[in-house]
C-alpha cells in the first residue's frame, strides 16, 4: 500500500524530531530507563513475581489521628483460608518502607504482613500522646485492636495476630505485649490479642513489671555491638569485662526468658542460652533471645538478624515453613530501589537541561561561567587546602553541640509536643549546624578571597555571584519547577510499582502530604545558607587551567564529608576500644549522619553540575536544598499539628 506523500512527510518529521530529541537528551532516556528497570525490577521483588499483593491503607483511630501502612497479602491467603498476620513497626526517624527484610520475608513464606508508618512518622499524623510508646504502641496498638474487632480482613486468621518493631518500633511491641496482656489477666479476652511479639534492638523496657503482664510468645534480638548498649544494666556492674551487648548474662534478657518459665512453672535460669527456644509456643509461654555480631543501624539490614526473626515465627506461630530462613530476596528490591534512585538524580540533572532550553529562563538566569583563574602558587594552594582543613574541622567539632543547643532551643518538639516551630525534632539540630557551619564557610570564602588578592594570586573569581535580581528569581521559580518535575515522577512512580526511590539510608518518597510542604518554607531558607556557602566554595574557589576534573571533583568531596565523617570515626574508634560511644546521649544525631554523609558527597556534583550549565551557583544551591532537605524531612520525626 503506497502511503500519501503528506502522511509520509508526516511520518518522516516525526521520525526526525524524535531521533534529534532522542539524541540530544540521552540523559533523559538513560534516566528514566533507570527507573522503570529499578522501580519494575523492586515491584516484581516486593509482589514475590505476582504471589503477594502490596497495597496501602489508612486507619482512622482518635482524635483526628490516622495510621498509614503497607499491606502484604500473599495470595494464599483467603478467607476460606485465613493467614496469620504480623505488624511491623519502624523505629525512630524510620517509615514502614524500611522494614522490607521484615515485610517481604514474612510475606513470601505464607504470612499477611502490615507494616505500618508510627504516629509522627512518614504519612502518619502526630498523636497527642506525650507516653504514645506506652499508650498506643505508635499506633500498634489500635491496629490489633481493628484487627482483631474488625471484618475488613477476612484473609486474616484473627487468632494469630504477632508483631515485630525495631528499636523504638521494638519499645512500642513491647508496650502492646504488655498492654494486651493485662485484658487477659482482667478477664477482658481469653487469649491475648497478641498472639506473638518479637522485638530488635530494644530492651530497655525489659523490666519486671512490664514483663509481668505478658501473656504472649515473646523474643528478642539485640545486636551485640549495639550503640546505644552503654543505657543497658550491664554497665553499672563494675565486675563485667566484656561487650555490653552480650546478652547471655544480661539483666534484661533473663527477666524476659524468667518471665515465661514462672508461667510455666520451672525454674528461673542464670545464664541465657543465645537462640534456645525456652517455654512452651501452645502455651505462650515461648522465650528467644538472639544476639547478631552486628551494630544497631545495620541490624534491619542483617540477613542473619532476618533469619532469626523468621525462625521466631516459624515457631512460635507454628508456621512450618518449608523456605530456608536464610533464602532472602529483600536486598534483591534494596537494590533495584537503588537503581531507580540513581535515575531520579539522573532525572533532576536531565530535566533541568531541558528547562534551561526554554527562553525563558535562558534569560537573565544563564550567564557565561566566570574566567578561569592561573595555577595557584604553592603558597596559595596550601592556603585553600588550610581552609577546607580549618572548615572541616569546625564543621566537626560544632555538629554535636549544635544538636544539643537544638534540644533545649526546639524544646517542644524536643519533648514530643505538637508545634508549628520547627516540629522536625531530630532535623532541627542538624539545621543548626547548617546554618553556623554555613556562615563560617561564607567568612572562609570571604577570607580566602581577600588573602589571595593582597598576594595578587587569585584563586577566587567573584564575578561569579554577580546576578540580578530577576536572574536569582527566575532561578528560584527553576529550582521549584525541578523540584515539581522531581516529585511528580516519583508519585506517579508510586501509583504505578508502589515502589519509591531508596537504597538503604538514603530515599526520596512520593509528596503525599502537604503537611510537608508547609514546614519546608520553614526550614528551607535556614538550610539555604549551608547549601549557598557550598555552591560558591565549589564552583568560585580553586578554579584553575590544567586543572583535572576528577581530582577537583574528589577534593569537593572530600572537603564536603570529612568533618562529619570524622565524627564517625570518633564514635566508632571509641567504641571498638572503650566498649561505649564517645557521643553518647547524642548517639541517635550521629547515628542521623548515615544519611547525611552521603547526601553531603553528592551535593558538590550536583553544584558543579548547575555551575558550568548556568555560570553562577544560585541556580545549583535552590535546587538541591529544595530536594535534599525535602528527602530529609520526609524520613525523619515531625509533631506537626494534625492539620492536613
Amino acid at each position: 500500500m503506497k502511503l500519501p506523500s503528506k502522511v509520509k512527510e508526516t511520518l518522516g518529521r516525526f521520525v526526525h524530531a524524535s531521533t534529534t530529541f532522542l539524541s540530544h537528551h540521552k540523559t533523559l532516556w538513560i534516566s528514566l530507563l533507570l527507573v522503570l528497570t529499578g522501580s519494575l525490577g523492586a515491584s516484581l521483588t516486593q509482589t514475590g513475581f505476582g504471589n503477594i499483593d502490596v497495597s496501602s491503607f489508612t486507619l482512622e483511630t482518635v482524635d483526628d489521628q490516622y495510621v498509614v501502612a503497607d499491606l502484604f497479602k500473599p495470595k494464599t491467603a483467603t478467607a476460606d483460608n485465613p493467614a496469620p498476620c504480623v505488624i511491623i513497626v519502624p523505629g525512630f526517624q524510620r517509615t514502614k518502607e524500611t522494614q522490607i527484610s521484615m515485610s517481604l520475608e514474612l510475606a513470601r513464606r505464607g504470612v499477611v504482613v502490615i507494616t505500618i508508618d508510627p504516629f509522627s512518622q512518614g504519612d502518619s499524623t502526630a498523636t497527642h500522646q506525650i507516653q504514645s510508646a506506652t499508650n498506643e504502641g505508635y499506633g500498634l496498638i489500635p491496629m490489633v485492636d481493628y484487627l482483631y474487632a474488625g471484618n475488613s480482613f477476612p484473609f486474616i486468621d484473627k487468632t494469630q495476630i504477632g508483631a515485630a518493631g525495631h528499636s523504638a518500633g521494638g519499645n512500642a511491641v513491647i508496650r502492646a505485649a504488655a498492654y494486651f496482656g493485662k485484658e487477659v489477666i482482667d478477664g477482658v479476652v481469653p487469649q491475648s490479642k497478641l498472639h506473638s511479639a518479637y522485638v530488635t534492638g530494644y530492651v530497655l523496657t525489659l523490666t519486671d513489671d512490664v514483663l509481668s503482664t505478658i501473656r504472649c510468645n515473646f523474643g528478642t534480638s539485640y545486636a551485640y555491638y549495639d550503640e546505644g548498649a552503654y543505657r543497658n544494666e550491664l554497665t553499672s556492674d563494675p565486675s563485667f569485662t566484656g561487650w555490653y551487648g552480650d546478652m547471655r548474662t544480661a539483666p534484661e534478657a533473663l527477666r524476659m526468658v524468667n518471665s515465661g518459665l514462672t508461667l510455666e512453672g520451672s525454674a528461673p535460669i542464670t545464664e541465657v542460652d543465645i537462640g534456645r527456644v525456652y517455654g512452651n509456643p501452645y502455651d505462650f509461654t515461648m522465650r528467644i533471645v538472639n544476639n547478631e555480631k552486628v551494630i544497631h543501624a545495620l541490624q534491619p539490614f542483617d540477613p542473619i538478624t532476618t533469619a532469626h526473626f523468621l525462625e521466631f515465627f516459624d515457631i512460635a506461630m507454628h508456621l512450618d515453613m518449608t523456605m530456608s530462613y536464610m533464602n532472602q530476596t529483600w536486598w534483591i528490591k534494596e537494590l533495584f530501589s537503588g537503581v531507580a534512585l540513581v535515575g531520579a538524580f539522573l532525572f533532576i540533572l536531565a530535566l533541568a537541561s531541558l528547562l534551561l532550553l526554554i527562553p525563558f529562563f535562558k534569560k537573565d538566569m544563564i550567564k557565561e561561567a566566570p574566567a578561569l583563574t592561573e595555577k595557584p602558587s604553592k603558597l596559595a594552594t596550601w592556603l585553600n587546602y588550610g581552609a577546607l582543613l580549618i572548615g572541616a574541622t569546625f564543621a566537626c567539632l560544632i555538629y554535636v553541640p549544635c544538636c544539643k543547643l537544638s534540644t533545649t532551643m526546639f524544646a517542644d518538639a524536643n519533648n514530643g509536643i505538637l508545634t508549628w516551630f520547627f516540629p522536625e525534632r531530630m532535623n532541627n539540630g542538624v539545621m543548626l549546624w547548617a546554618v553556623v557551619s554555613g556562615s563560617f564557610g561564607l567568612l572562609i570564602f570571604l577570607a580566602t578571597h581577600l588573602i589571595s588578592k593582597a598576594f595578587k594570586k587569585p584563586m577566587v573569581n567573584t564575578q561569579g555571584l554577580k546576578l540580578s535580581i530577576k536572574g536569582v528569581l527566575k532561578s528560584l521559580l527553576f529550582a521549584f519547577a525541578v523540584f515539581a518535575g522531581l516529585y511528580l515522577l516519583v508519585m506517579v512512580n508510586y501509583w504505578v510499582f508502589h515502589t519509591d526511590f531508596r537504597l538503604f539510608f538514603i530515599a526520596i518518597k512520593p509528596l503525599f502530604k502537604i503537611k510537608y510542604l508547609i514546614v519546608a518554607l520553614m526550614y528551607w531558607p535556614f538550610f539555604f545558607i549551608f547549601y549557598f556557602s557550598n555552591s560558591i566554595r565549589v564552583n568560585l574557589v580553586n578554579r584553575y587551567r590544567g586543572q583535572k576534573q576528577w581530582e577537583s571533583n574528589l577534593i569537593a568531596v572530600v572537603a564536603n564529608t570529612i568533618g562529619l565523617f570524622a565524627i564517625f570515626a570518633i564514635q566508632y574508634i571509641t567504641f571498638a576500644t572503650t566498649k561505649t560511644v564517645y557521643y553518647t546521649d547524642e548517639w541517635l544525631f550521629v547515628n542521623m549522619l548515615w544519611s547525611v554523609i552521603p547526601m553531603m558527597a553528592i551535593l558538590p556534583l550536583f553544584n558543579r553540575f548547575f555551575f558550568k550549565k548556568t555560570g553562577q551557583p544560585y541556580v545549583g544551591a535552590f535546587v538541591t536544598v529544595l530536594i535534599f532537605i525535602m528527602m530529609m524531612m520526609m524520613n525523619s520525626v515531625a509533631y506537626i499539628p494534625m492539620f492536613l
